[in-house]
């Protein structure tokens, strides 16, 4: 093909947990049905593969990638992953994610094997391992982000212990058994018990005005003012014992295997290993599964590492990341100002604001660009623009 640069069109997924105008505005659609639209996918993962225009009409990425590797991937690429290795998205997060860890890869090839041997079916609502691949992830806020991160060093961690009158019961769970013996304590407890520490918290909490940057704000917004009697969301523990991290635009933040985290609420640019294997265990009406999200998860406190990017050439500002699977940066085009370079992977280019061209092609706010490996291209302003790249770093 001689075409080297394509529009893709990603797919919209449609969450409970999703916002119902900022992708829709972002795209330039009507959600006249008032749908919650979550995520947008650009890539070519089979859950939800992208479009390419090409010259002899619209194509599935992943189709072209399977007829003609190389082309669509590079040889370096094709040599290492078989397949596109990353997978690009845009989250909308107005009600709080679950709480989840993903699994390492040599881990998913073995869920998901289990998986197909019992024959539970790829689309069943109890299927945790969607593919083999692991699905380490790096977002970037788009405006004023809220998640949780990781369990709270172990100072922190103690005080939420001894502050909160419910959880002063825990404190010598923690002292025997560590973070493992303390999360495994509470996320396999009898509901009864769980409803018996978490219900006057939560009863508390919704008496007063809290900041985001405390958990009362969190529970009062898990609930917003619909006090359940019993069966309450054991998630609401994570919500106390992990790290409330905000995150400011352009700010953020890797998630390896392991590390359990929730977004609570915002929007951002999401790019993680070509995965959608998800371990839940609370906050959430998807399938929860602890046994295999207590398999999985890393044990430990840690302090957020906020990402900040790194100037680069051509208005590119590059995000170090400790991954192989992809990389990201954000491209700021002034009226006028070129970005030149050569592509050594295939790169996409989502158009956050403004307007550019390239080649024959213009682009606006929302669309994407993607470019076949060992192109040599350029990618000029004609609207003061932001783009963020995705590519893998070859």
């Amino acid at each position: 093909m001689k075409q080297q640069i394509f529009r893709l069109h990603g797919q919209v997924q449609y969450y409970a947990w999703g916002g119902f105008e900022y992708i829709p505005n972002l795209l330039g659609f009507d959600n006249a049905q008032h749908k919650p639209c979550a995520e947008y996918w650009m890539g070519a993962h089979s859950g939800a593969p992208g479009k390419l225009d090409t010259e002899s009409g619209s194509k599935l990425w992943s189709e072209l990638i399977q007829k003609n590797p190389e082309e669509f991937l590079g040889e370096a690429v094709a040599k290492k992953f078989d397949e596109l290795p990353y997978l690009f998205k845009v989250l909308d997060v107005r009600e709080m994610l679950s709480i989840q860890v993903h699994p390492t890869k040599e881990e998913a090839a073995k869920g998901f094997d289990a998986e197909e041997a019992a024959g539970i079916s790829i689309t069943a609502p109890n299927r945790n391992y969607k593919d083999r691949n692991h699905k380490p992830e790096v977002m970037v806020a788009l405006g004023d982000f809220w998640l949780l991160h990781g369990f709270k060093k172990e100072g922190l961690l103690r005080e939420v212990l001894n502050n909160v009158p419910e959880f002063k019961s825990l404190q010598k769970v923690f002292e025997d058994g560590g973070y493992a013996g303390l999360y495994k304590f509470i996320m396999e407890m009898p509901q009864d018990n769980a409803d018996a520490l978490l219900l006057p918290l939560v009863n508390r909490e919704s008496l007063n005005t809290h900041t985001k940057e405390e958990p009362g704000y969190w529970v009062n917004k898990l609930y917003n003012g619909n006090l359940p009697e019993s069966n309450l969301d054991r998630g609401i523990f994570s919500i106390y014992f992990f790290n409330i991290v905000k995150l400011q635009k352009g700010e953020g933040i890797f998630q390896a295997a392991g590390v359990p985290h929730a977004y609570l609420e915002g929007q951002n640019v999401e790019l993680m290993a070509n995965s959608d294997n998800v371990l839940r265990g609370g906050l959430t009406p998807k399938h929860i599964d602890v046994p295999e999200l207590l398999k999985h998860t890393t044990f430990e406190g840690i302090e957020a590492n906020i990402l900040h990017s790194e100037e680069g050439l051509n208005g590119e500002n590059i995000y170090r990341l400790p991954a192989e699977d992809f990389g990201i940066s954000a491209v700021h085009l002034n009226t006028g100002r070129e970005y030149v370079n050569t592509s050594m992977s295939p790169e996409l280019f989502l158009v956050i604001e403004g307007s550019v061209q390239s080649g024959e092609l213009g682009f606006g706010k929302g669309e994407v660009i993607m470019i076949v490996p060992d192109t040599e291209y350029t990618i000029r302003g004609i609207k003061d623009a932001i783009l963020y790249k995705a590519y893998v770093p070859v």
